[in-house]
C-alpha cells in the first residue's frame, strides 16, 4: 500500500518523523510526505511556553514536540500523484478520487486545535475518519495535567497509535460515557500576548508549588474499607451512606491498591506500601476481623524497583500475585510459599513491555490480561492491551485487534472485574481530570479474540462520603470493600516520625 503523509512543512516535529519511522515498520508499506505549508498552525510565541515549561519542570529538549529541520524528511519522497491513501494531518485534504482519512481533535483538524484543547483543560477526542465515517478514536490522556508540553507530546505520540492502530483495524470506537462528553469546536488558540501572559502565570504558579511541595507531600494516598452489609458499589453505584473507614498510616508512608483475598477463612488486605523517604513502594499486608485491620501492614514483597497493584487471587489451593513492576518493564506472576509471605517468582508472564495494573479474569474457556501499555511514549493510562492463554502460568499471547481501545476515561484497570449474573463488569479509572481522579463500573458486552466492547454505566468521583481527592481503586472479598484515594500529608509528620 502507498500511503502519503499530509503534514505542515513550515512545522516539521520530532512526531512526524516518528509517525514516519513506525509507519515504515509495518508489512508492505510505502511511504511518501506531502509537506506544504497548511497555514493556522501553533503561533510560534508558543515556543516560549514550551520553553519555559522544559526548564521550570525539567523536561527533555528532544520530546516529540521538538522542531526538526525540513531534511530530516529526507529519506521519504514526495508524494506521488495518486497514493492509496492520504493520512491528512492538517485537515486541508480535498480529494474525492483518492482515499483520504483526516485526523481531528473534537472535530477540527491540525496540531493547533489539539493544542488549543489542551489549554482550555479539555480531554480531546481524537478521531481518524474516511468520507465522514471513523475509522479509529480514542480520548487522549496524559498524566501531566496543566503542564502543555508535556500533555501535547503526550497526545502527539497517541495520535501516532491511534494511526497505527487504525491500519490494523483496532480501537475503532470508544464507550460512550454517563456524563456529558466534551464535544464541540475547540476553542480558539490564545493570541500571542495571552500566550506570554500564560507563560508567566506558569512560572509563578510553579514557584508556589514548588514551596508547598517543600511543606507537604502530595499526592499522598490512603484506603477506605467498609462491611459491605450484602450491597457493594457495584450494586449500589454511589458511595455506601455510611461512608468509608480509613487504614491508618504513620504519615512516613502511604498505602494505596488494596487487594483483599480471603483464604483458608481468613481475610488479607495486600496494598501498595509506598516509603516517601525511599522514593519507591512495596507490596504490605494486614490480616482483617469482624471490626477491621488486626495491626498494621507488613512487608511482604520488596524487590530493587517500585511495586504496586497487587493483583492476588487463589487457583489449585495456592495464592498467586501479579504485582505491577512496570518499572522492570516486565508482567511477572509470583506465589506464596508461607501466606501471606514467602512470594516466589514463578514466571515472567510478559517482558519487554510497560504495562501497568495487569488484571487477570478467565472467561470464555480462556484467561485474559488487561493492561494499559504505554505504546511508543505518551501516556501510562490510556491505552488497553489484551492477551489471552489457555492458563494463568501462560504463555500468554497479544491480542490481534491491540490496542483495543484508546481511552483516558476508561482504558486503566482499577481492580478486579466481577460477575454479576450473565454481566462481566469492570472497573475502571477515569483520569480526564487527572491520574486515578474518578472511579468508572464498565460491563463488558463482546470479548474474545475478534474484539472487547465495554459499556461504562457508572462513574463515582470523591465527594462528602469520601474525603480523598481522588477514587482509584475498588476491591472486595469476605464481606468487605476497599478503595483508595490521594490526600495531603504535612511533610514535617513525616519528618517527626522518621
Amino acid at each position: 500500500m502507498q500511503i502519503s503523509l499530509r503534514l505542515d512543512g513550515d512545522c516539521v516535529r520530532a512526531f512526524h518523523v516518528t509517525l514516519l519511522e513506525r509507519l515504515a515498520a509495518l508489512d508492505e508499506v510505502e511511504l511518501s510526505v506531502d509537506v506544504r505549508p497548511a497555514g493556522g498552525g501553533i503561533p510560534r510565541s508558543a515556543a516560549a511556553l514550551f520553553q519555559l515549561e522544559t526548564a521550570i519542570h525539567g523536561l527533555s529538549h528532544d520530546g516529540l514536540a521538538k522542531r526538526v529541520p525540513l531534511s530530516a524528511l529526507a529519506p521519504y519522497r514526495q508524494s506521488p500523484a495518486s497514493p492509496d491513501l492520504i493520512v491528512d494531518l492538517c485537515g486541508d485534504v480535498r480529494l474525492e478520487s483518492i482515499r483520504v482519512w483526516r485526523v481531528s481533535y473534537d472535530g477540527a483538524g491540525g496540531e493547533a486545535a489539539l493544542l488549543a484543547l489542551i489549554l482550555a483543560g479539555r480531554t480531546p477526542l481524537a478521531r481518524i475518519e474516511e468520507n465522514g465515517v471513523a475509522i479509529a478514536a480514542g480520548r487522549l490522556g496524559t498524566e501531566y495535567g496543566g503542564i502543555a508540553l508535556a500533555s501535547f507530546q503526550d497526545m502527539l505520540a497517541r495520535t501516532a497509535s491511534l494511526i497505527i492502530a487504525a491500519l490494523s483495524g483496532a480501537a475503532k470506537s470508544v464507550p460512550d460515557l454517563p456524563e456529558p462528553a466534551q464535544a464541540g469546536s475547540p476553542p480558539p488558540m490564545p493570541s500571542s500576548g495571552k500566550l506570554a501572559v500564560r507563560a508567566g502565570k506558569a512560572l509563578a504558579r510553579r514557584i508556589v508549588q514548588k514551596i508547598y511541595h517543600l511543606c507537604y507531600n502530595a499526592p499522598h494516598w490512603k484506603v477506605g474499607w467498609r462491611q459491605t452489609g450484602g450491597r457493594d458499589l457495584f450494586d449500589l453505584r454511589a458511595h455506601p451512606a455510611s461512608g468509608w473507614q480509613e487504614l491508618p498510616d504513620d504519615g512516613s508512608r502511604f498505602y494505596a491498591d488494596p487487594f483483599p483475598i480471603l483464604y483458608q477463612g481468613q481475610l488479607t488486605l495486600f496494598v501498595e506500601d509506598y516509603i516517601h523517604r525511599l522514593g519507591k513502594a512495596i507490596i504490605s499486608a494486614v490480616p482483617f476481623g469482624p471490626a477491621g485491620p488486626l495491626g498494621r501492614p507488613e512487608p511482604v514483597l520488596d524487590l530493587p524497583y517500585h511495586l504496586s497493584y497487587p493483583f492476588v487471587f487463589e487457583r489449585d489451593g495456592e495464592v498467586w500475585m501479579v504485582p505491577e513492576s512496570c518499572a522492570n518493564g516486565t508482567v511477572d506472576l509470583y506465589r506464596a510459599t508461607a501466606f501471606p509471605g514467602g512470594w516466589v517468582k514463578e514466571a515472567t508472564l510478559l517482558a519487554g513491555v510497560v504495562a501497568s495494573d495487569a488484571t487477570l479474569v478467565e472467561h470464555g474457556g480462556a484467561w485474559w490480561l488487561f493492561a494499559t501499555v504505554r505504546d511508543g511514549g505518551g501516556a501510562f493510562s490510556d491505552t488497553l492491551h489484551l492477551w489471552s492463554a489457555p492458563d494463568f502460568r501462560g504463555p500468554w499471547t497479544p491480542h490481534p485487534k491491540n490496542p483495543v481501545l484508546i481511552d483516558i476515561a476508561s482504558a486503566r484497570p482499577a481492580g478486579r472485574m466481577v460477575r454479576r449474573g450473565n454481566d462481566l463488569l469492570r472497573p475502571v479509572q477515569d483520569c480526564r481530570r487527572s491520574y486515578g481522579a474518578a472511579l468508572g463500573i464498565a460491563r463488558i458486552s463482546h470479548l474474545d479474540l475478534i474484539g472487547m466492547e465495554q459499556v461504562v454505566e457508572t462513574i463515582l468521583n470523591p465527594g462528602a462520603l469520601w474525603s480523598g481527592r481522588k477514587l482509584h481503586t475498588l476491591n472486595e472479598a469476605g464481606g468487605f470493600e476497599f478503595i483508595d484515594g490521594s490526600a495531603i500529608a504535612p511533610r514535617w509528620k513525616q519528618r517527626a516520625r522518621d
